[in-house]
This record gives C-alpha cells, structure tokens and sequence, in this order.
C-alpha cells in the first residue's frame, strides 16, 4: 500500500475506539496470563514508560512500520524486538513526549517529523514492573535513521503489507531469562520472532487497522 493511501485511510483511526484487553489476549503467553492474574499492580510501584509505533513511507512510497532489535544486556528485555520508546524522565511533559523523545534519541528520528494519531491501550509488564504506553503515529517523510548504537543493535523496517499478512502469525517455542521452553504466540516479521508485549501492542494495532484499511 503507498504511504498516501495510507495515510488517508488511518486517519478515520482517531474515531475507533481502542480494543485493548481482547487484542492483547490474543498474543498472551499462557505463563503470562498467570503472572497477570498473580501481579499485586496497587503494591507494585510499577514504572513508568512510553513507545511509538512509526509509520512512514520508504523511498518507493511504499508504508512501513519501524521496529527496533535490542541490545544483548544482564535485562528481561535483552535482545528482544520491540518498539523504539522507554521510560518516562523528569522533563517530560506528558508520555506523548516521552514516546517521541525517545524516539528520536533510539532512532533518530525529530519531533516535528512525528505525528501522534491515537493513544493506544496500555499493558503492563510484570518482568520489568512497567506500565507502558503506546501511541500510533506517522512520518510524513522517509526518515534518515540514527541508531543509538549503546542500546540499540538494529532497526528493522517492516512492510505494512507483511505485518497484515496473517500467515506471518506464528507460535513458536522460546526460552527466557525467566521462562524456559514455552510456546507463545508471535509474529515472524523480516525473520525475527515478535513476542511478549511488543507483540500484545501489534495485535491492537492489527485490528485496529484492519478496520480502516
């Protein structure tokens, strides 16, 4: 699909009420369901964290949606894909900003280049205690990429037409730093297996625009 229709149609996005919980359950690890129902969240003192899910046009017009392959580090989170993003700092206005200056600071990517459509569901996170806020946006232009290079080990552009795709929904047996040999539900996208809550947040995504497309 080009960026330009894209973009036409994702903005009727704004009206669609997000579908939070049941597109998230969906790509919910069985184990994960556990620690959810096990998860104390009012004695947690869960942190707090922002992402973006970047749409943009790549040099053929063509929409993509970027992801961003971490660094391998003592962490639950240790070279897993995920959406550029992170936790909230003191100078931040509000997590809208947090999602966006981090963005630029993972990826490179300005603020005035980012605009925010719609504030997705957010998910909590019972590894790291995060609660986490996604936002959907998009770049009007292709960006010009800077990878950070002490957290992040590679950016991964992914076409819209292969994140629709719905053979590239898979289950796949994994092992973690705190799970060992379990199935999850998971996305195969440029060869690389989205799971967890990147993987939660996709599924929001998907449905949501499967609504508008």
């Amino acid at each position: 699909m080009t960026f330009s229709e894209f973009k036409k149609s994702v903005s009727k996005i704004e009206k669609i009420d997000r579908i939070g919980e049941k597109a998230h359950l969906e790509m919910v690890p069985e184990f994960r369901h556990k620690e959810l129902e096990r998860a104390p969240l009012e004695k947690a003192n869960p942190k707090q964290a922002a992402v973006l899910a970047l749409f943009y046009p790549d040099k053929t017009e063509e929409t993509h949606l970027v992801l961003i392959l971490r660094k391998t580090y003592k962490g639950v989170h240790s070279a897993q894909i995920g959406f550029p993003g992170g936790r909230v700092e003191k100078t931040d206005k509000n997590l809208e900003e947090t999602a966006i200056r981090e963005t630029f600071e993972e990826i490179g990517v300005r603020p005035e280049q980012i605009q925010i459509l719609k504030e997705l569901t957010e998910i909590y996170i019972p590894p790291s205690n995060f609660w986490v806020q996604p936002f959907l946006g998009i770049s009007e232009n292709t960006p010009d990429f800077i990878r950070q290079e002490t957290e992040v080990e590679e950016i991964l552009e992914i076409k819209l037409t292969d994140f629709l795709d719905h053979s590239n929904l898979i289950t796949k047996k994994l092992s973690t730093s705190y799970a060992q040999n379990v199935s999850v539900p998971a996305f195969l996208l440029n060869n690389h297996v989205v799971w967890g809550a990147t993987a939660m947040m996709l599924s929001e995504i998907k449905l949501m625009l499967n609504k508008v497309l």
